[in-house]
């Protein structure tokens, strides 16, 4: 909970601080995009932090943008495909490639960081393959088609409806994380996979379900993105995004050691890194984008393991009155 309230604090800081030096920052128009963009990101930066809670990484998220983005659009402008059709198809490939992950990282003990390396680098040259290496538009009014902007529009009361969407994904995965068997079993795969197995927890199969429900965010996000643009371009759709996802997670609370996160905290986390965005680009500083990413990452794993050193600290000088008195009585 201190955790949450200190990010609180930050979002109304970084505001003040950058609306004293750019009025402009706090007008509808600006405040608008941030939300937008935080709904766009927010949705995998909870699919991170299923992996990252799990004990693992994925590294291909940006390419699943990629791929799941061309795929929409291909489905819509040459398939001639109903939209909502086109969505489920292609969420379905989402998890498929994220069984496959979990497979490959459960079945042949592969390390998670190679599998989705490998997949980032994949999964972009397919989207490169299927989109000709060119740039898909205009597919959100298809001719004789549904519209589906109305997706990434704003509500009649403003606030656009990928926050809303947000919301509703951030409520769900946390009643899933913190409510239900699965979520328990997450954060003790993720603390200690060896000590959940003994306990009979089904490691591998929460390791797959971690992993595919990672890939299908990244999907919905995909499609979010290729709606909000009204194109898809194979090489520069999701670059980097897999980083804003786990800059995200971390920050939020999310340990790259597995184990904790927390689902208000990810969606918090979210938020400054795009409001830190938007702030950069109102103060004219766009060249540090990838320095602001880089640090919130590494200010993360310091704190983290800050913190672990002083639980560690507690722990042990609990655990030596208790020995001692067990030595007494014996």
């Amino acid at each position: 909970m201190l955790k949450n309230a200190v990010l609180f604090v930050l979002i109304f800081a970084i505001f003040g601080i950058t609306y004293g030096y750019a009025p402009t920052f706090g007008n509808p128009q600006n405040l608008g995009i941030m939300a937008r963009w935080t709904g766009l990101y927010g949705v995998m930066a909870i699919g991170a932090a299923f992996v990252i809670i799990a004990g693992g990484i994925d590294l291909s998220m940006g390419s699943m943008v990629a791929l799941v983005g061309v795929q929409f659009g291909i489905l819509i402008n040459d398939q001639q495909m109903n939209p909502y059709a086109a969505m489920v198809l292609v969420l379905m490939g989402a998890a498929l490639i994220g069984l496959g992950y979990g497979l490959l990282i459960t079945k042949l003990k592969l390390q998670p960081f190679v599998v989705t390396l490998c997949g980032l680098l994949v999964l972009r040259s397919l989207a490169r393959f299927l989109a000709h290496d060119d740039k898909i538009s205009n597919f959100v009014h298809p001719e004789g088609g549904t519209d589906i902007q109305f997706l990434t529009a704003s509500t009649p009361l403003g606030v656009p409806l990928p926050l809303w969407m947000l919301l509703g994904l951030g409520l769900v995965s946390a009643l899933v994380l913190n409510k239900t068997t699965f979520g328990r079993y997450l954060k003790a795969l993720g603390n200690n996979e060896q000590a959940a197995r003994y306990s009979g927890i089904n490691t591998d199969w929460i390791t797959i379900s971690a992993y595919m429900i990672c890939s299908v965010m990244s999907g919905i996000a995909a499609i979010l993105f290729a709606i909000d643009l009204n194109s898809v371009g194979p090489n520069e759709a999701g670059t980097f995004y897999e980083l804003y996802a786990i800059a995200a997670a971390v920050l939020g609370g999310c340990s790259l050691r597995g184990g904790t996160g927390s689902i208000l905290g990810v969606l918090l986390g979210t938020a400054i890194l795009r409001e830190l965005y938007q702030a950069i680009e109102t103060l004219q500083f766009s060249e540090l984008e990838g320095t602001v990413i880089g640090v919130v990452i590494l200010v993360g794993v310091i704190a983290d393991e800050i913190i672990r050193r002083v639980v560690d600290a507690r722990r042990r000088k609990q655990e030596v009155p208790a020995a001692k008195d067990r030595a007494g009585s014996g």
